[in-house]
C-alpha cells in the first residue's frame, strides 16, 4: 500500500513540473484512459505505474493507441523489454479502411533487444518497411540496455524526424509521407514461437511537448541524414562537408555534388 501510494506521489508531482514547462502527460500512471486497443489481442495493464503489454499466441500486432492525433512534437518515454520480444512505438501512424482493410501503418521507432541492435532506428509499419536501420549507428547500436530502463525520445518537426536511445542520437530523417497521427505502443505478433508467449514489454513517464518546440529541439547531431522515403536497402554515409548523407549503395555511382543536389532539392520540395 505504501509502494503504492508512493508511486502515485510521484505521478502526481512529476505531472504538475511536466504541466508548467509545457508537457503533457499521455499516461496516469493508474489506468489506460485515453488509449485504446486495436488489431491483435495481445493485453495491455497498468502495473506499478507503468503500461505493461504481454504477448500471446496466434494474434497478429497489437497496438494500444491514443485517441488524440499528433503532429509536430517531441516524444519521450521510457521502455523495457523482455529479451526476445520485439516490439516499437508508432507515431504519426494511421489507420484507414481504405488501406489493407483497415491495418495499423506508419512510423515506428523500433524496440529490438536481439543481437541485431536496431532500437532507435525508424521502420515504417506496414508500408515501406525500414526507413533507417541501425546500420550506419554503431553508438546507438550500443545503447541499448538488456533487462533495463531505456529513454527513447522522438522529435518530429515538418518533414525532419529525429530518434534517441538513452540520450544517443539514433535516427534521422526526411520524409513527408505522413504530418499527423496518433502514438501507439506495439506488442509485436509471435505466431509459430510458442517461447514467446508470455514476453512483456513495458512502458513509463510517457510524455510529449507539442509546443514552443524551438526551445526545446536538440541541436544537430552528427549522425547521417536520411532524405528518402523509399524502403532501405544497404546503405552508405557520405559527407556533404559539414553533413553527413545518407544514400542507397545502389546510388553509389552518384558523386558527392549529385548526391548534394539531391538533397538540396528534397528540402525544397519537401
Amino acid at each position: 500500500m505504501k509502494k503504492q501510494l508512493l508511486i502515485l506521489m510521484m505521478s502526481c508531482i512529476a505531472g504538475t513540473m511536466s504541466a508548467q514547462d509545457g508537457w503533457q502527460s499521455l499516461f496516469n500512471g493508474k489506468n489506460l484512459k485515453g488509449w485504446k486497443i486495436i488489431g491483435g489481442e495481445a493485453e495491455y495493464k497498468v502495473v506499478d505505474g507503468a503500461i505493461v503489454g504481454t504477448s500471446r499466441m496466434n494474434t497478429p500486432n497489437t497496438f494500444l493507441t491514443t485517441k488524440k492525433q499528433y503532429g509536430d512534437f517531441i516524444l519521450e518515454m521510457e521502455f523495457k523489454v523482455d529479451d526476445g520480444l520485439n516490439s516499437g512505438i508508432q507515431f504519426r501512424s494511421n489507420l484507414k479502411e481504405e488501406y489493407q482493410d483497415g491495418r495499423v501503418h506508419g512510423y515506428q521507432y523500433e524496440i529490438d533487444p536481439s543481437s541485431r541492435a536496431w532500437s532507435g532506428g525508424i521502420y515504417d509499419e506496414a508500408r515501406l518497411g525500414w526507413l533507417y536501420p541501425l546500420t550506419t549507428n554503431a553508438e546507438a547500436q550500443k545503447a541499448f540496455k538488456h533487462n533495463d530502463w531505456n529513454k527513447a525520445r522522438i522529435e518530429a518537426f515538418g518533414n525532419n524526424i529525429r530518434t534517441w536511445i538513452n540520450g544517443v542520437p539514433a535516427a534521422d530523417i526526411l520524409d513527408a509521407q505522413d504530418a499527423t497521427g496518433f502514438i501507439a505502443l506495439q506488442v509485436h505478433s509471435i505466431i509459430g514461437k510458442e517461447e514467446l508467449a508470455g514476453k512483456q514489454v513495458a512502458w513509463r513517464n510517457i510524455r510529449i511537448l507539442t509546443t514552443n518546440l524551438e526551445s526545446a529541439k536538440s541541436p544537430q547531431s552528427s549522425i547521417c541524414l536520411l532524405y528518402t522515403s523509399d524502403a532501405a536497402d544497404e546503405l552508405l554515409c557520405v559527407d556533404l562537408g559539414g553533413r553527413r548523407i545518407i544514400k542507397k549503395k545502389k546510388q553509389a555511382e552518384k558523386t558527392v555534388e549529385q548526391t548534394r543536389d539531391d538533397y538540396e532539392n528534397h528540402m525544397t520540395v519537401n
